[in-house]
C-alpha cells in the first residue's frame, strides 16, 4: 500500500493548496467547513456484503466492510476543483473469502495562479478492473473470491500560460505524468494461451506552444506557428515514444460562425524498445512480478519511425456559445488520420460531447490524456458494493467518461483511434447520463524481441456506461450503475469478451448525518473461449458525514 499512500498524499496535497488559496477570504461556518465556494464531506462507513456465484460454480460467500473517505469540491472566479477519495477494508468471512484493501479515487483541478494568465493544473484516478487473459480489462464489482483483478494510478500536474502581446496571442503549456498498474495475482488463460505482458508503469511528458494572430486583427485571416514534443517512457522492455511536430496553420472566416482551418508542418516519430533477458536457452526471463526483465545490456531497436510532411484540413462551426463543432482529416503517422470535437448545450440541464481521435501512445499516456480532459466540477457515482468509480461522473461541463481508456492492460504501444460520445442530464432532483465509444488499438512491437508478435494485432473495445440517480423526497432516494465493455482481441487465443456490471441502491437518511443503503448488484464476464463468469450481490450498509 505504499504506493497508495503517496497517490493519496500527492492528491491531496494538491487539492488541498487549491481549496485553501480559493477560500482564503470566504468566512468559516459552524462547522468548520469554508464558504459556499468550498464543499469538504469525510464520512465513515460500515455495510455487510453477501456474494452468490451463479456460474461456473456456486459459492457463496459473506464479507465485511469498513471504509473512509471524502467527497470535496470547491469553484472560485477563475478556479476549481473536484475530489472523490475512499479506502476500504474488506474482511472475509470463511476460508474462501479474500481479505483486501483497496484505495479508490478521482480528482481533477485547475488553479489560477495568475487570472487568465498562468493556470495550473493536475488530476488523478485510482481505479479497480478485472483483467481478462487476453489482457482486456472491464470496471466490474469484483465479488469475494475475485483475485484477477488489478489497481491502476495514475496521476499528472503542469501550467499552461497564455498571454497577448498587442495582437499577438502567445499560449505554452506542460504536463508531466505518471501510471502504475499492479500485477493481478490470477489470470484466467485458454488451453495453450500465452499470459499477455501487463503493463507496469511509466512516464510522460508533454509540452506545446504556439503564437498567431487571429483573423481580421493583422490580416483578414488568422495565422499561427507552433510545436509539440511528447515523450512516454514505459518501463516494460523499456519501451519509448517520441513525436516531435512543428506546424503552420492558417484560419480563414467563411461567416461570423463558420471558419475554413488547415495547417502544414513536420513531424518525427519514433518508437523504440530492448528486448528481454533470456537464459542459457534462450527461454524470455520472468520476474516475480510476472513481467518480462528487461535486458538493459541489449541495443534498443526500432519499432516504427517516420518522419515528413504533415498536413489537415477542417471547419470550425460556433453558431453560439453553446454549440462549437471541430472536424479535421488529413495526413499524419504515414497515413490519413481523422479527429475532432462537438459539444453541445442546449440549455443549463443537458450537455452532449462527442470526440474523435487519433494519436500514437501507451496505457499510461492514455490514462493521462483521459485524466486531463475530464471537467473540473463533477459529482463521482460509486458502485455501491464495491464502492468503486463507475465508468463516467457527472458533469454538464464536458466528457466525464474514463472506462473508454480502462478497456486493455497489454504493456506494448499503440495507435489509438476511436470515438466516445457523452450525454448529461440534471433536473435538479434526477440526474442521468450515459456514455458509450469505440476504441481501436492497433500494438507496435519490434521485430527480434519478445514482444515482436504482438506488432500490428488490433485490438477492439466497444465500452458504454451509465448511471442515475433520483432523489423521492427529502430523505430518500434511488441510484442506478451500469457498465458493459465488448472486446476483441486479435491475439491468439484472445477471442471476444463481454464485461457487464449492473447495480442498483436504495439510500435512506435517518439522523441528520447517518445515511443507510441497501443495494443489489449483478457482475459479470461472457468469454469466447473460456467458461462464463456470473456473480450477484447483496448489501446493507451504514455512512455517517461529518
Amino acid at each position: 500500500m505504499r504506493l497508495a499512500g503517496s497517490f493519496l498524499a500527492a492528491l491531496l496535497a494538491v487539492f488541498g493548496l487549491a481549496a485553501t488559496a480559493n477560500a482564503q477570504s470566504a468566512p468559516e461556518n459552524a462547522s468548520g467547513k469554508r464558504g459556499p465556494g468550498v464543499s469538504i464531506v469525510p464520512y465513515i462507513e460500515a455495510s455487510q456484503v453477501l456474494t452468490a456465484e451463479l456460474e461456473p460454480g456456486s459459492d457463496v460467500l459473506t464479507y465485511s466492510t469498513v471504509a473512509a473517505g471524502v467527497d470535496a469540491g470547491f469553484t472560485g472566479r477563475n478556479s476549481a476543483g473536484t475530489v472523490s477519495l475512499r479506502y476500504e477494508r474488506r474482511i472475509g468471512w470463511g476460508d474462501d473469502a479474500l481479505d483486501g484493501d483497496t484505495l479508490s479515487g478521482i480528482a481533477r483541478t485547475s488553479i489560477a495562479v495568475i487570472p487568465r494568465a498562468l493556470t495550473f493544473e493536475a488530476g488523478g484516478l485510482a481505479a479497480r478492473t478485472r483483467v481478462e487473459g487476453n489482457g482486456s480489462s472491464s470496471l466490474g464489482g469484483f465479488g469475494g473470491n475475485d483475485d484477477s483483478t488489478s489497481q491502476i494510478y495514475s496521476i499528472y500536474a503542469g501550467p499552461s500560460i497564455k498571454t497577448r502581446e498587442g495582437y499577438l496571442d502567445v499560449s505554452a503549456h506542460y504536463r508531466f505524468g505518471y501510471t502504475r498498474v499492479e500485477e493481478p495475482n490470477r489470470l484466467v488463460l485458454a488451453d495453450n494461451a500465452q499470459a499477455p505482458d501487463i503493463f507496469d508503469e511509466s512516464t510522460v511528458h508533454m509540452a506545446q506552444a504556439r503564437m498567431g494572430f487571429s483573423p481580421n486583427t493583422v490580416l483578414p485571416v488568422g495565422l499561427g506557428v507552433g510545436g509539440s514534443w511528447n515523450e512516454q517512457n514505459i518501463s516494460n522492455l523499456d519501451q519509448r515514444i517520441r513525436d516531435r511536430n512543428i506546424r503552420a496553420d492558417v484560419t480563414v472566416p467563411v461567416t461570423l460562425s463558420l471558419a475554413l482551418v488547415g495547417g502544414v508542418g513536420y513531424e518525427d516519430v519514433q518508437i523504440s524498445s530492448r528486448d528481454a533477458l533470456r537464459d542459457g536457452n534462450g527461454v524470455p526471463v520472468i520476474g516475480n512480478d510476472g513481467r518480462y526483465v528487461t535486458d538493459k545490456s541489449g541495443p534498443r531497436r526500432i519499432a516504427y519511425e517516420t518522419d515528413g510532411l504533415i498536413w489537415d484540413v477542417g471547419v470550425m462551426w460556433r453558431p453560439s456559445r453553446r454549440t462549437s463543432l471541430e472536424a479535421h482529416v488529413g495526413r499524419r503517422y504515414g497515413s490519413t488520420s481523422y479527429y475532432g470535437t462537438l459539444s453541445y448545450t442546449p440549455n443549463s440541464r443537458s450537455s452532449l460531447n462527442v470526440s474523435v481521435y487519433d494519436n500514437m501512445t501507451g496505457f499510461g499516456g492514455a490514462v493521462v490524456d483521459r485524466l486531463a480532459g475530464l471537467p473540473t466540477d463533477f459529482e463521482t457515482f460509486r458502485n455501491p458494493i464495491s464502492g468503486d468509480i463507475g465508468g463516467c461522473v457527472a458533469s454538464l461541463e464536458g466528457d466525464g467518461c474514463i472506462g473508454g481508456v480502462l478497456g486493455s492492460l497489454r504493456s506494448a504501444a499503440f495507435r489509438s483511434r476511436g470515438i466516445a460520445i457523452s450525454y448529461a442530464y440534471n433536473l435538479g432532483r434526477t440526474q442521468l447520463g450515459i456514455g458509450g465509444g469505440y476504441d481501436r488499438r492497433k500494438f507496435i512491437a519490434a521485430a527480434g524481441t519478445v514482444l515482436a508478435s504482438a506488432d500490428g494485432v488490433v485490438d477492439d473495445n466497444i465500452w458504454l456506461s451509465a448511471y442515475s440517480s433520483t432523489r423521492l423526497d427529502a430523505v430518500s432516494s434511488i441510484n442506478a450503475n451500469l457498465y458493459a465493455s465488448l472486446y476483441d482481441s486479435g491475439f491468439d487465443s484472445g477471442g471476444e469478451a463481454i464485461g457487464y456490471s449492473a447495480t442498483l441502491a436504495y439510500n435512506r437518511t435517518f439522523l441528520r448525518n447517518l445515511t443507510g443503503t441497501a443495494a443489489l448488484g449483478l457482475d459479470g464476464i461472457t468469454r469466447e473461449d473460456l467458461e462464463d463468469f456470473m456473480s450477484a450481490s447483496a448489501l446493507l450498509g451504514l455512512r455517517y458525514s461529518f
